[in-house]
């Protein structure tokens, strides 16, 4: 399979175009390097010393035999290299990391929300608009987040994407809001919204996820996107690409496929540890590094393990060798032409954040200090989440062990040298600071 990586420099992004190329896919890179700008923007290097885009693909070459191609082009405002791109390596696939990927960036200012809207958003129509002018079928593969279904404790299992509900069906000689009759009571379509838009095609499938229920008598029953809850701009433009791949996939019947990623920890593949040269990118600031590789870090040079608020929120996690293997897993089985847009949540455990901690005090002894949230979030929540179609294709979940979480540790110490202390701490806040009138 011929595969592009929009976003490759990435965190995810590399190590999951070095596995798709060890599996002998044909694998071209595409990233403007914006990551490695932000570095320099924020004076905060990744943890490891991650080499040059033309050293990684030059070591990965001597050490496996294969070749990556890379294609430096902004994905958001180089339209027409990004067709260009299309139309010559003619890819069978295409895998989409390229945006502004850190809440807490994309809430610093008004400069950094519009970026990551300009960036994020523009990106993915650009991506979508260029695969429908290079006449190919491509699937395109997303990274999303579950931070699109918000973190409220809601009382039910998130399902993987779409939820059931039921409408009432109006009643005949029923009035509208404007005193009207409303006609049209007897005229309402009954199945669920994707059996309506696809009745022209009688094989289009649904991948409904969810057990069997029967409707009460005269409801509608329909599934609908799973109501969204952003809380930030990051996760608000997450919610805007999937508004995106439902119209296109809608209108065009474009091959989509969704996955709404947890929290990744960990930071090697057995690809990336085949040689110095392919180490991957460790964040650990307080606007990119994800909460569990940030505390073991922490641990690992003895700071207080930072919990903001009092840690009661519960979040979805994955390691990072199970979150290339979904990928693999999601560009093996590709939705068809007539399918709706297909959702995976790719998770593999909840935790809460201050028992991730307690856990790290435990095995490392290094002392837990709270700090104010700089999150408008809640202080509690309870995280229950449906993941069972991964499973059930195949994915065997790497679990928090004590084992991993002293393979980040002494990761971390063996670049100790390389952490500036300045930058552990939380970088911005959700709210404005109280003003004197407040």
């Amino acid at each position: 399979m011929k595969i592009v990586i929009l976003g490759g420099d990435g965190f995810i992004g590399w190590p999951t175009a070095l596995h798709l190329s060890a599996r002998g896919n044909d694998i071209i890179i595409v990233d403007n390097l914006s990551r490695r700008a932000i570095d320099n923007e924020l004076e905060c290097e990744s943890l490891t010393p991650i080499r040059s885009m033309e050293e990684r693909i030059s070591a990965w070459k001597e050490v496996t035999g294969r070749q990556i191609k890379f294609y430096n082009i902004d994905i958001s405002l180089q339209y027409e290299e990004l067709v260009e791109m299309f139309e010559l390596e003619r890819p069978d696939s295409l895998v989409h990391f390229a945006e502004q990927r850190a809440a807490p960036y994309s809430m610093k200012s008004s400069k950094h929300k519009r970026y990551t809207v300009n960036n994020n958003v523009n990106g993915t129509n650009n991506v979508l608009c260029a695969i429908l002018d290079s006449g190919l079928d491509i699937h395109l593969v997303h990274l999303g987040t579950m931070g699109v279904y918000g973190y409220s404790s809601v009382g039910l299992k998130i399902p993987e994407g779409y939820l059931k509900i039921e409408i009432p069906v109006p009643k005949e000689g029923d009035k509208t809001s404007n005193g009207h009759v409303d006609e049209a009571a007897n005229a309402l379509p009954t199945g669920n919204a994707s059996e309506s838009d696809s009745s022209d095609d009688e094989t289009a499938s649904t991948h409904s996820n969810d057990s069997e229920y029967t409707p009460k008598d005269d409801n509608i029953p329909m599934e609908i996107y799973y109501p969204p809850r952003p809380g930030s701009v990051y996760h608000m433009t997450k919610v805007l690409d999937a508004q995106m791949f439902e119209y296109y996939n809608r209108n065009n019947r474009m091959r989509i496929t969704d996955l709404h990623q947890g929290i990744v920890w960990g930071c090697s593949t057995p690809e990336t540890l085949l040689d110095e040269r392919l180490i991957n990118r460790f964040d650990y600031d307080g606007d990119y590094g994800t909460v569990l590789n940030r505390l073991l870090m922490q641990a690992a040079i003895q700071h207080p393990l930072t919990v903001y608020g009092s840690g009661g929120q519960t979040r979805a996690f994955i390691h990072i060798r199970d979150s290339v293997r979904c990928i693999e897993i999601a560009l093996s089985n590709p939705p068809k032409p007539a399918d709706r847009v297909l959702i995976f949540n790719q998770i593999t455990e909840t935790h809460r954040v201050r028992d991730l901690a307690a856990l790290i005090n435990q095995l490392t002894g290094v002392p837990v200090g709270a700090i104010g949230n700089p999150r408008n979030e809640a202080a509690e929540n309870d995280l229950v989440v449906e993941n069972k179609q991964f499973l059930e294709l195949g994915l065997k979940p790497t679990k928090l062990s004590e084992g991993l979480l002293y393979e980040i540790t002494e990761l971390a110490s063996k670049f100790s040298d390389r952490v500036d202390v300045s930058r552990i701490g939380p970088c911005c806040f959700w709210l404005p600071a109280p003003t004197k009138n407040d």
